[in-house]
């Protein structure tokens, strides 16, 4: 199993688009990290004012260690910005805070995907490990129904992947509007900040393919332990 050649031909598209994508998004912050927005804002204010005009004066900032770390806790009413986000007043760190608070008002006004997201990530992190496990057993075992049983499990990460994009691009979709609306960005700025979440925004849709490639391999192994036990 773990030397298929199938597994190389459905692995490798999603994996060299990850990690363009991933190049890409590197760059894209290496960029408009060392470009000073005009107000000379860091990111921490930018969210915190950006919060307070959507009334989420109850939401709390916290700086966390780790680049590209920042995000949004729902359970905790959180948010949580790099260090190189938060403190740095450049207009990566602009667009990557409003996105983030783009998440906080997702979860204010009761957006159906994210919530379908929450509800989904305990079932993903049983599932991605223990579906793993069942489908690795079924092959060693000869099990069909066993490599089946962990397929359907392995398919909620798709589908929490799935539901990852809208979630994330209308967050991008958000920040960008409340920039514009709160009068922190040039139009130059906007879009440049608009070039950074767009680089992100092909990470998510790279781990997106990427967790369905293996998916569909799964699928295909299965369908060939059928036709070979006829």
């Amino acid at each position: 199993m773990f030397f298929d050649p199938l597994w190389l031909l459905f692995s490798l598209p999603a994996l060299a688009l990850m990690l363009w994508a991933q190049a890409r998004m590197q760059r894209a912050y290496a960029r408009y990290s060392a470009v000073r927005n005009v107000l000379g804002v860091p990111g921490w204010e930018v969210a915190r004012r950006i919060l307070d005009a959507h009334g989420l004066r109850d939401v709390a900032i916290e700086e966390v260690t780790g680049e590209l770390s920042d995000h949004y806790d729902p359970a905790g009413r959180v948010l949580r910005l790099s260090s190189g986000v938060a403190r740095v007043p450049s207009v990566a760190a602009m667009g990557i805070a409003a996105h983030e608070v783009g998440h906080a008002i997702q979860h204010a006004t009761g957006y159906m995907p994210l919530r379908a997201r929450s509800a989904l990530v305990p079932v993903v992190n049983a599932g991605s490990t223990v579906g793993y496990l069942a489908i690795l057993g079924g092959f060693l075992l000869q099990s069909t129904g066993l490599v089946w049983a962990g397929v359907g499990l392995f398919s909620f990460g798709a589908l929490f992947a799935l539901v990852t994009l809208p979630v994330e691009l209308d967050a991008s979709s958000r920040a960008m509007a409340a920039l514009q609306a709160s009068g922190l960005v040039t139009p130059v700025e906007h879009e440049s900040a608009r070039a950074v979440l767009d680089a992100a925004a092909w990470t998510y849709v790279a781990g997106f393919l990427q967790v369905l490639s293996q998916l569909l391999y799964f699928v295909f192994s299965a369908l060939g332990m059928r036709r070979s036990e006829e």
